[in-house]
């Protein structure tokens, strides 16, 4: 039986959204994680119209955090003192694992079918990669950078140095 306080919550909180997105189903997949994951908000820059049907997410995200969508780069209004950071594969990015996450954060991803604009890329605090040989689906690397978040900044267990999960289940200082 799990604990009352199950999951750890991370210290701070956290954004994920993308740029240019379009298919419905990879919006809907990115909003059920960062539901899941406990983000604040989602939102998108430059989104087609089937993309905001955001199909897919079956756990309804939507109605339990906000989403914003953001005709162009010029709307865009984070909160004051939320960093932005880029997922992108380009050569001077961070490996995720590298990466120490900021306290707020927003984490934007690129198109289904291309990269982080120009713009968009220049107004990044950071840049992150996640260590793959070539681009993963939006969503799916939309999880993956939540999940890295989350292990980062929540009070896990230490992890063991033998295979297997921790001897006890006490929190790492």
């Amino acid at each position: 039986m799990m604990p009352d306080n199950w999951p750890p919550v991370p210290r701070g909180y956290f954004a994920i959204g993308a740029e240019r997105m379009s298919k419905a189903l990879n919006l809907g997949n990115l909003m059920r994680s960062a539901h899941g994951f406990g983000a604040s908000f989602t939102f998108t820059i430059g989104a087609t119209y089937q993309a905001l049907e955001a199909r897919a997410d079956t756990s309804k995200g939507q109605l339990h955090l906000p989403h914003y969508n953001w005709t162009s780069l010029d709307e865009m209004a984070l909160p004051q003192g939320c960093v932005l950071v880029g997922v992108e594969l380009v050569d001077d990015a961070v490996d995720l694992p590298s990466f120490r996450h900021p306290l707020r954060a927003a984490y934007v991803l690129g198109p289904e079918k291309g990269s982080l604009s120009g713009p968009l890329l220049a107004r990044c605090r950071h840049v992150v990669r996640i260590p793959t040989r070539f681009c993963i689906n939006v969503a799916m690397a939309g999880a993956v950078v939540m999940y890295d978040r989350v292990r980062s900044l929540a009070n896990f267990a230490d992890r063991p140095l033998t295979a297997g999960g921790p001897s006890s289940t006490l929190p790492r200082h």
